[in-house]
């Protein structure tokens, strides 16, 4: 970091995005399509309906309950919205004096159950990770131990903040670099303005996501406020997150009040707030508790308070203290990253905002290449590093879209009865995204860009047609009946592989500059 403050950032600038470039990629990709994670999730269990009201729902869920649990030692109902179309229930059996706690099961276990929204009936939907795995991976990566992946995931996103903060004072020109854009100039000229207008067109949205992101996970980052205040992290908890006292049964039997009523009386005490989760504590006992928590897209803060009911005449009883000031603005840090908040408008103002990230960052990795080609003394014979940036740039900017497509594929053409069917989902990802890299090794440069890029647009455009032929969930199917989430989906899929498509030909189309030789100083007098 030689020279003057300027050319000092640049530097940083260019090797801190290089570094980390390719992991936030990835990041930036699966984080883009958390935004409609309950939407990916409906469109990986096509053996679910269309979303409904809560109040049908709850009666259905405590039905089967009742049915299925009539003596557990708690309920937990996780009612449906607009955007999802079941009701996740589950029961913690009671235990007996002496009993071991059960150990907690990953995935579905056998003390849970899917209800379709609209019957209420058990739903068997195949085995997936849904949308839950791009929002798990974008922040914590995969196959590595969680805190790790989130310290990795946490490093990655300090960078980006500071190659942000370092393009800020690189790039002095904002405004004339928001409305420049020459794709016919020399290489380098127009990939760089690729790149500015890229991170310009949503550099606000880019250091919000970025740093909110670190905030949401700064306990792990910054532990020591906690250990110097606190005993145990179960201490910090039990003051950020109260919960009620635990009340034994009293062995009189008494019947649960109406759900439907104390849902409304809950929503009417939060000014038409949603109800989202019902946890029953002694359900069919006299001493029952119904503590309801507020949806968490209701307000920008993340975090909605609950309300806790008299299981049996249906009174409230008492409300979750009002936050803190700081607990209130980690919230709100926290509600801002995930836009959870978001009607449909601002939700893909968040989507296409991040997809401007993830164009961010790939034309950075590209302009490396191109700047750095032209210096070279022979551009046809790179040398090793050289050569692994570029494979690693066309296997990651190809590759994670065309893995995150095989996962969809794998979706609907494994079996559904398939023993760890959502395991080879997730594998699909890694193996797509690892042949693309390994595609890009083995063939020239422009060759690779074409058919890597060729590939992923393939089997993203392709998706609405194997999903029609492999389920009844389809274009046709959702026009009729006015699903226009899976509508969206479907068209979402056909431009997106578009693009990829268009990128794919624009390589094609590539020819690169000849560079003019230097002439002689002897030629040059004669000319004269």
């Amino acid at each position: 970091m030689n020279g003057s403050f300027r050319q000092s950032m640049a530097w940083l600038h260019t090797w801190s995005g290089l570094v980390f470039g390719w992991v936030l990629f990835a990041m930036f990709m699966t984080g883009t399509a958390t935004y409609f994670r309950p939407e990916i999730t409906r469109w990986m269990e096509p053996e679910t309906g269309p979303p409904a009201s809560y109040g049908a729902t709850a009666d259905a869920a405590v039905a089967h309950l009742l049915k299925v649990a009539p003596n557990a030692k708690s309920w937990s109902i996780t009612l449906p919205d607009e955007r999802q179309g079941v009701t996740r229930v589950s029961w913690q059996p009671e235990r007996k004096p002496g009993e071991e706690r059960p150990r907690r099961r990953g995935g579905r276990g056998q003390n849970q159950a899917t209800l379709d929204a609209a019957t209420g009936e058990v739903v068997k939907a195949r085995d997936t990770r849904g949308g839950e795995f791009f929002y798990r991976f974008h922040f914590q990566l995969h196959y590595m131990p969680v805190i790790f992946g989130r310290w990795m995931a946490g490093v990655c996103a300090m960078f980006m903040l500071v190659a942000i903060v370092s393009g800020v004072i690189t790039h002095k020109r904002f405004f004339k670099d928001f409305f420049t854009f020459r794709p016919k100039k020399a290489a380098q000229r127009s990939w760089l303005d690729a790149h500015n207008l890229t991170a310009v067109l949503a550099l606000p949205f880019h250091a919000m996501i970025t740093y909110t992101g670190l905030v949401t996970l700064m306990g792990l980052y910054m532990p020591w406020g906690v250990q110097a205040n606190y005993k145990s992290d179960e201490a910090y908890f039990a003051e950020v997150f109260p919960r009620g006292e635990e009340v034994a049964r009293s062995g009189a039997a008494a019947p649960l009040a109406p759900l439907p009523l104390i849902l409304d009386k809950a929503s009417a005490a939060w000014g038409g707030g949603r109800p989202w989760i019902v946890n029953v504590s002694n359900p069919g006992d006299a001493t029952a508790r119904v503590e309801v928590t507020r949806h968490s897209g209701d307000k920008l803060t993340y975090r909605g308070g609950s309300l806790t009911f008299d299981g049996v005449t249906g009174a409230m009883i008492s409300e979750s203290p009002k936050a803190g000031p700081v607990n209130v603005t980690g919230g709100a840090m926290y509600g801002l990253h995930m836009g959870r908040f978001a009607d449909p408008v601002l939700r893909w103002f968040y989507f296409l905002a991040s997809l401007a990230g993830c164009a961010m960052v790939a034309t950075g990795l590209v302009l490396w290449t191109v700047k750095r080609r032209q210096q070279l003394p022979d551009p046809e014979k790179p040398y090793f590093g050289f050569r692994l940036v570029e494979r690693l740039n066309i296997g990651t900017i190809a590759g994670v879209p065309a893995g995150m497509a095989a996962m969809l594929w794998a979706n609907r053409l494994l079996p559904a009865e398939m023993a760890g069917r959502s395991a080879w989902e997730v594998n699909a990802v890694f193996i797509g995204w690892g042949g693309m890299i390994l595609w890009a090794a083995l063939r020239p440069t422009r060759k690779a860009w074409v058919e890597t890029l060729g590939v992923a647009a393939f089997l993203v455009a392709a998706l609405p047609f194997v999903s029609a032929l492999t389920t009844q969930r389809n274009l046709a199917r959702s026009l009729m009946t006015g699903d226009w989430a899976m509508l969206a989906f479907d068209l979402t899929l056909f431009a997106l592989g578009g693009l990829l498509a268009f990128c794919a030909w624009k390589a094609a189309r590539y020819t690169a500059p000849v560079k003019p030789k230097r002439r002689s100083a002897k030629f040059v007098e004669e000319a004269a």
